[in-house]
């Protein structure tokens, strides 16, 4: 297959990649035979759940749970009799009752709180809907209860899909409830009005959402998902997420959903653990079944009833809240059977051998099919840092499916350059390496710090440079050596990563401005606060303030690799990795870039080029606008000087700068 002629490294495993593909193509073809189409297949959320019959007139609930022994609905809508309205058991595991305008039309109504009692062998248990697009939850109880929800008049979306013109993936990547600067839980309006505006004003073209579908723990980071085709009620209503995907698409923004199919929680009350008695309904039993790390259950991605509840949910976000792809959550976690944990893959039979998770691995390749069977522009991404062979692949090469895959390599090295080395231990070689070690084929999104280390127990690269200095002297007329170190060396790692590590960009929101407070999400240690799940974009905004430079550089960059399409050229050239000067010189798109990490700056420092001609300054970090000094004069002409086939030029290389040179025409 294509993935093993272009890698021979694979050419051990070559049948075990054909043996996956042909696993993918029964399986489709399975489904095919059976249900007409995977897309047919993945619409069980048309049949379950609550559906309105215009012929007969009425509500159909139905819930498929072959093990129960019984099941009724009860709610608002018959006094909260839990005996009074049984379902049926109608075979293959379906049950349902149906609930006649004519009875309920006055009481089954829009707003209606409702559960659904299940007796089994393991007792008789109040359940959420599994396929309820609604849960709230009691401020007082904090209990949850499915809300029937039927509004008068359905959300119209005004605003088609933008496609991206030429550009490379720009995602900022958002939590609704932490995005507001108040210490409460933000809504879906708010994101709308406060924040949407500055995603694209910073030259963004793509948000990216967390936390969307419901999850009964708020610092959960929205990771332990309850109810699957309900968007979380903290937030607002789904009349008010439709409207945020809309108005994102009318300013011309792609919306990624953070996608969790590698586990779900362990909540029996809420959640779909042991809906009709069994471990295994959808679920892997036993210690199989339980991630080590996560404290959370596992699906049973071999099951077909498992299967259609899974790809049924990838279909409907995209169908029903025009969603433009997914950020896949976990994906290491699903391709593995020990969950990669530990695991040094540094041989080909550790992605194909007994440690694979073979029904995980066809599920990602339907899904991928499915995403991009409805709209070949949605856009998938997968979080793998086990560099799976063919994850970026076409499924017909041998591959996975995924647009992209997250670089997570790049912001772990950063923490362990800033964490443990000093500025004189740096290697240039390295840094280099580190950014472009990664197959040309397999387009990788590149980040400099993950949302992980904005959490309490971890540190942005902003605190990390800074500290507390960044409680006492931001403001733009206070000198402080710390501070000026540590804008610098932000403005360049950012800068660096997004010049080499990736054909995409991804920043965690605030990051951009070097937000100085982590998030802590309200619990029981520290008071149920929100003091710290917020953002303060005031910091940001103030033109007195530092962090007004680093978003002004953030915006800048940007910029910079839309108008120079760097990120869409062929990989860099090292021309230079000066150890003793710490200074990195590359070359990428005719463009000569020139990173000093070091301490000193040099003057007539000769450094090689690839053309000869008259260069210019076209971006330095060192601008004043971005908190620099301006030891460069940005107008002077650095002529090249060649020397047999060696062309060279002497510039002022300024410490702690990036510069990007270009032949003046």
């Amino acid at each position: 297959m294509k993935i093993v002629e272009r890698d021979s490294w694979l050419n051990p495993v070559a049948d075990e990649v054909e043996k996956r593909f042909k696993r993918y193509q029964n399986r489709l073809k399975a489904i095919e035979n059976q249900f007409g189409s995977l897309n047919n297949f993945a619409s069980a959320y048309e049949f379950f759940g609550f559906h309105h019959d215009a012929v007969r007139r009425g509500w159909w609930y139905r819930e498929w749970a072959p093990a129960a022994h019984y099941l009724s609905l009860y709610g608002d809508f018959n006094g909260w009799n839990r005996y009074a309205n049984p379902l049926e058991n109608v075979g293959n595991g379906v049950w349902e009752i149906f609930l006649p305008d004519s009875e309920y039309k006055d009481k089954l109504i829009h707003g209606s709180l409702l559960k659904v009692l299940v007796q089994s062998s393991i007792g008789e248990q109040e359940r959420i809907p599994i396929y309820i697009d609604r849960v709230l939850q009691d401020e007082n109880t904090k209990d949850f209860s499915a809300q029937f929800w039927n509004p008068e008049t359905p959300y119209a979306f005004e605003n088609h899909t933008p496609k991206l013109k030429n550009e490379p993936l720009l995602i900022y990547e958002s939590h609704v409830g932490m995005a507001q600067e108040k210490e409460e839980v933000g809504s879906y309006n708010e994101f709308i009005t406060n924040v949407l505006p500055r995603i694209k004003a910073d030259g963004y073209n793509a948000v990216q959402l967390m936390a969307i579908a419901e999850h009964p723990y708020y610092g959960s980071f929205g990771y332990h998902v309850s109810n699957f085709f309900a968007a979380s009620s903290r937030f607002g209503t789904p009349e008010e997420l439709k409207k945020l995907v809309d108005t994102a698409h009318g300013m011309g923004l792609l919306v990624i959903m953070d996608l969790v199919h590698s586990h779900t929680v362990k909540n029996v009350r809420e959640g779909i653990n042991l809906f009709d008695g069994t471990e295994y309904q959808y679920l892997k039993p036993g210690q199989e079944g339980i991630h080590p790390q996560w404290d959370s259950k596992l699906f049973n991605y071999g099951k077909t009833e498992t299967l259609q509840f899974l790809l049924s949910n990838v279909r409907y976000w995209l169908k029903e809240y025009h969603f433009d792809g997914y950020r896949f959550d976990g994906v290491t976690s699903m391709l593995y059977k020990n969950h990669g944990i530990g695991e040094t893959f540094d041989d080909p039979w550790k992605y194909f051998g007994d440690n694979i998770d073979n029904d995980a691995v066809t599920y990602l390749q339907l899904a991928n099919k499915l995403i991009h069977d409805i709209d070949n522009q949605n856009v998938t991404i997968a979080e793998d840092v086990s560099g799976m062979p063919g994850i970026c692949a076409k499924i017909e090469d041998g591959g996975i499916g995924f647009d992209y895959r997250l670089g997570m390599g790049l912001p772990d090295f950063w923490i362990k350059v800033l964490k443990d080395q000093t500025d004189e231990q740096w290697n240039m070689h390295e840094f280099f390496f580190t950014m472009t070690n990664r197959l040309q084929d397999v387009k990788t999104i590149a980040y400099a710090e993950s949302h992980d280390q904005a959490l309490v127990g971890d540190k942005t690269l902003a605190f990390r440079l800074m500290d507390k200095e960044m409680y006492t002297a931001m403001a733009k007329n206070q000198e402080n050596l710390i501070i000026d170190r540590g804008i610098a060396l932000h403005k360049m790692i950012r800068f660096f990563t997004i010049c080499l590590g990736g054909d995409a960009w991804l920043n965690f929101m605030g990051n951009e401005f070097g937000h100085p407070e982590w998030i802590d999400f309200p619990r029981y240690d520290n008071g149920w606060s929100y003091k710290y799940a917020k953002r303060q974009w005031s910091l940001a905004d103030a033109d007195y303030l530092k962090y007004h430079w680093l978003g002004d550089f953030d915006k800048a960059m940007l910029d910079f690799v839309k108008k120079t399409k760097v990120m869409q050229s062929a990989p860099a050239w090292l021309m230079q990795a000066d150890e003793d000067n710490k200074t990195i010189v590359f070359e990428r798109n005719n463009l000569i870039f020139v990173f000093n990490w070091g301490q000193k700056s040099l003057p007539d420092y000769k450094i090689k080029v690839k053309r000869t001609g008259d260069y210019k300054i076209i971006f330095s970090s060192d601008a004043k606008c971005f908190g620099g000094f301006e030891n460069i004069d940005e107008n002077a002409i650095f002529p090249s000087e060649r020397n047999g086939n060696e062309i060279t030029m002497k510039i002022y290389n300024v410490a702690r700068t990036a510069v990007v040179y270009s032949v003046k025409k």
